[in-house]
């Protein structure tokens, strides 16, 4: 009987730890295993709080304000460790946790059941999602090549939403049976996942609450910028699935680094699966940041990129508070009078009906925050920009501009006209790049000052080599370092006495 309660226990416990190794299989971001899954022990471990000997302690986790702070100064891992204190611990500690979540997009991101599992159960903590699809081997798309005639197959894309008819009828996904066939056996894995739109809807869906999203696209070569890719797709996925979940809280938007496609299948309107209703999502927005990557103005692919960006931009007017756009790469042109561009203009070869349509200037009437980088434009443009803005506009931020024709003091005119005053002139920043020149290494160290007395004074200047920015001026000599003074010969009576006096010998 002793033998068998002995492998009794032993069979319960092993069945125990079993269950507790395949729920911790499922554990992809740091929860805690469901109380099922647990025995008595664990369980009374892990869901009553730890009784501190110190009431002070007690008191200073209950209160909102010292634990938010406390726990914001712990990183992720240390957060982790903290949730397997006790229940207690491991609820309050899940919302900064899980607060910023990152996807890294792959095959098995959004099809794998335990990963959406996962998302479900700490999905209403997140508050921004950063979704990553970086340009790689694995989402460039060779052509389809029928293998009995060696000719390539044009593949019509019509994004699959889920509904019950196309469960109940089970429609070839891409167009026709042959197309389908030849895409299953010609493209990778990675393509069928980003194509799988209800996985992207059911994911968006288990963060209701989020309220930022960023969105990555490096790494994209020059060459394959006029061909669609892997994550083209994962793009018109995942515009979708914004569209469809109900994320009433979303305000703000990252495209930080995205190439020049990509605004074009994230922009709502007469776009693959698009509907009516489409826009309505992105009219939330109020902050946007992108981050370009530059291209040549030249031939038509250019043209329909910059009407993409005119376009894009276009469809936040509404609602747009704070906007920073920037070039990466070499400049471009400046994305918010795209208007006044020839390269955007209709060509005189295209229909009559295109040639009289012209491009409408962007208006956004909430616009307080606007903020252009490494981008080339004309004086009037500015000009033209901040007068339309004038009642709205407060923060204008400028940085490594190039001016084609006209002055900043041009450009800048209706700063005074917004202001009352010329005040704003006063509070302009200059920047320069001042060389560091380095002393031979066999040279004595000398101190030197750098600025002349009358700088030294306290004074209020917000520009740091203001000094070297004055014109048609003499510039003040530098003072000569002192000398220091020569050691004097110390006579040997001195050094008796010294002796004398820090020995062990006292007087007696």
């Amino acid at each position: 009987m002793g033998y068998a309660s002995d492998d009794a226990s032993s069979r319960s416990s092993g069945s125990v730890n079993s269950r507790s190794t395949k729920s911790s299989k499922r554990l992809l971001f740091g929860e805690i295993e469901s109380v099922t899954s647990l025995s008595s022990g664990s369980i009374a471990s892990k869901c009553n709080l730890v009784l501190a000997s110190s009431s002070a302690f007690v008191r200073f986790w209950l209160s909102d304000n010292c634990r938010e702070r406390l726990l914001s100064c712990f990183e992720k891992p240390e957060l982790a460790a903290v949730r397997l204190v006790c229940h207690d611990f491991s609820v309050r500690a899940a919302a900064p946790l899980f607060e910023d979540l990152s996807v890294t997009f792959k095959s098995s991101t959004f099809t794998k059941p335990a990963k959406i599992a996962a998302l479900e159960r700490i999905g209403h903590h997140a508050r921004s999602f950063s979704f990553n699809v970086p340009h790689t081997e694995e989402t460039f798309l060779p052509p389809l090549i029928d293998p009995s005639t060696g000719e390539e197959r044009v593949l019509a894309y019509v994004p699959q939403l889920p509904s019950p008819e196309n469960i109940r009828n089970k429609d070839p996904k891409y167009g026709s049976w042959e197309i389908s066939d030849l895409v299953v056996k010609q493209y990778p894995p990675l393509f069928h996942a980003a194509t799988n739109v209800s996985s992207f809807i059911r994911a968006f869906s288990s963060i209701p609450f989020v309220k930022h999203i960023k969105i990555s696209c490096p790494g994209q070569v020059a060459s394959e910028r006029d061909r669609r890719s892997v994550v083209d797709y994962a793009l018109v996925s995942l515009r979708i699935a914004v569209e469809r979940a109900q994320l009433r809280s979303l305000n703000t938007l990252t495209l930080s680094p995205i190439h020049p496609a990509g605004l074009f299948y994230l922009k709502p309107a007469l776009n693959f699966g698009s509907t009516p209703g489409s826009a309505r999502r992105w009219t939330q927005i109020e902050h946007l940041t992108i981050h370009l990557d530059s291209f040549k103005v030249e031939g038509k692919a250019a043209t329909d990129h910059l009407r993409a960006v005119h376009t894009y931009l276009r469809g936040f007017s509404s609602s747009l508070v704070c906007c920073s756009f920037r070039w990466n790469g070499r400049r471009g042109l400046d994305p918010f009078t795209l208007e006044t561009e020839a390269a955007i203009q209709p060509e005189a070869t295209e229909h009559p009906l295109a040639r009289n349509r012209r491009v409408a200037p962007l208006r956004f009437p909430k616009l307080s925050h606007m903020e252009v980088e490494n981008a080339t434009m004309d004086a009037s443009q500015i000009s033209s920009f901040l007068t339309r803005h004038r009642r709205t506009i407060a923060d204008v931020k400028f940085e490594n501009i190039h001016l084609r024709t006209g002055s900043w003091d041009d450009a800048l005119a209706p700063l005074t006209q917004i202001s009352g005053s010329e005040d704003w002139k006063k509070k302009q920043e200059e920047v320069m790049d001042v060389p560091i020149v380095y002393s031979p290494v066999d040279a004595e160290p000398v101190k030197v000052d750098l600025f002349p007395p009358k700088l030294q004074q306290p004074q209020r200047c917000r520009t740091s080599v203001g000094w070297f920015l004055t014109k048609n001026k003499p510039v003040p000599p530098l003072p000569k370092p002192k000398e220091p003074p020569k050691e004097q010969p110390k006579s040997g009576f001195g050094q008796m006495k010294r002796f004398f006096k820090s020995s062990m010998f006292t007087r007696r």
